[in-house]
């Protein structure tokens, strides 16, 4: 039996940063004026690009290197705890033979030192992050290029994701998307998702088959 890829998002996903990052960016959307309540919700599973672009293209050059610079400071020593039951999903279905790939708005930089933390150097048959792509998520440009590196159809991958712009993303690019309700209540993914799951703690492989 041929079985379906597993595509990972990172934040929210396979590791639990999303809270730490919520602390960072309200407290940033504030500092920065923007005028949008709870800054942290509204960016979620976006890229560093797409958020320059939405939210500061009307402030200086400098301004914008100085979001950039303390954005990626904070994310270059930030924690990185695993979502529970993420790790051991992982293994569990690299032992079973599932391709594997990572789809994240992150970029390189953070998944590498995710990777050394969580021993996941070997894991990922493909790794998409911000640095490959010139569209972020909700664009589906990122699952199917990763569809694309492994040679496998879009209709052939599993997604696993818990901002909408993620599920967004997944929907689009004609995957089938479980939902993680990690940052999101499960009441506002169901309709959007195929299933919703807390997090990976006791999903078996036969969840993974019936999916």
């Amino acid at each position: 039996m041929k079985f379906k890829t597993a595509l990972f998002d990172f934040d929210g996903v396979i590791v639990d940063t999303e809270p730490i990052y919520d602390i960072f960016w309200n407290e940033a959307g504030e500092r920065y004026e923007t005028g949008i309540e709870n800054f942290a919700a509204v960016i979620k599973g976006t890229t560093l690009p797409y958020i320059m672009d939405k939210y500061f293209s009307d402030r200086t050059d400098e301004f914008r290197q100085m979001v950039i610079k303390e954005s990626t400071e904070y994310e270059s020593t930030m924690p990185l705890p695993a979502m529970p039951g993420s790790m051991e999903f992982l293994h569990l279905l690299k032992k079973q033979g599932v391709q594997i790939g990572l789809v994240t708005s992150s970029d390189d930089l953070k998944v590498k030192r995710a990777f050394k933390l969580h021993h996941l150097e070997n894991m990922f048959d493909t790794i998409v992050t911000a640095d490959r792509i010139t569209k972020g998520k909700p664009d589906p440009m990122c699952y199917l290029l990763a569809a694309n590196d492994l040679n496998v159809s879009p209709a052939d991958c599993i997604v696993f994701e818990d901002s909408f712009a993620g599920i967004q993303a997944g929907t689009d690019a004609g995957m089938r998307v479980i939902g993680l309700s990690t940052t999101n209540p499960e009441e506002t993914l169901k309709n959007k998702v195929y299933e919703v799951i807390p997090n990976f703690v006791q999903i078996t492989f036969e969840d993974y088959l019936r999916w």
